[in-house]
């Protein structure tokens, strides 16, 4: 079989036929629920918004979003979910991050910077989201720096910072603040390894 009729090429055109509609659908989602959405940003399949009155869920520029079954291979259990979850809540992504199947969920607030890189199947939130429950604690403020890599299935929960340039492994469940340029993982996430600058 000729190399112009592979299957790889129908799947690239498929995809990208697909990506021009759902940026439509997505786009129109994002003005109905109010969410501030910068220019030029990619989805494959179906972003859930959700936004309570009062709240506010603000993106930047150039980020990406795979939200179906296919479109990351390493397997996206769900679609992309980025919602309020309160009425004070603010939610803040830089431009040019990427997700897969992530969700984030706010009751206070979160902030992503730059480039900062989700993996299939990752959850970011600051709340334990059972306020009606007496063992539950109070809602603390998430903030992810610039450049941070969140790997497969990794969890960052309320009241963590992670700074500039680190990379979380996967499967990590992140319960406290994790300083730039390092590499951590595990069940709690803890610093493994520091990325060295080469010249």
């Amino acid at each position: 079989m000729k190399n112009f009729i592979h299957p790889h090429y129908f799947n690239v055109a498929a995809i990208r036929l697909s990506s021009m509609v759902w940026k439509v659908i997505n786009y129109f989602s994002a003005y109905w629920w109010r969410v501030n959405i910068g220019g030029r940003c990619v989805f494959r399949g179906k972003t859930i918004f959700r936004l309570l009155p009062g709240s506010k869920i603000t993106i930047g520029r150039r980020c990406a979003f795979n939200s179906n079954h296919r479109s990351n291979l390493i397997g996206v259990y769900s679609p992309c979910m980025i919602s309020t979850i309160s009425r004070c809540a603010r939610i803040e992504i830089g431009e040019g991050c990427g997700f897969s199947g992530t969700v984030i969920g706010a009751a206070l607030s979160i902030k992503l910077g730059r480039n900062v890189r989700c993996g299939a199947n990752t959850l970011i939130t600051d709340s334990d989201w059972h306020a009606d429950d007496s063992r539950t604690g109070a809602d603390k403020p998430v903030e992810i720096g610039n450049n941070v890599w969140l790997g497969y299935g990794v969890k960052v929960l309320k009241g963590v910072k992670i700074g500039d340039n680190s990379l979380i492994g996967a499967g990590s469940v992140v319960t406290r603040d994790i300083p730039a340029n390092v590499i951590a993982a595990g069940n709690p996430c803890r610093v493994i390894k520091i990325i060295e600058n080469e010249k």
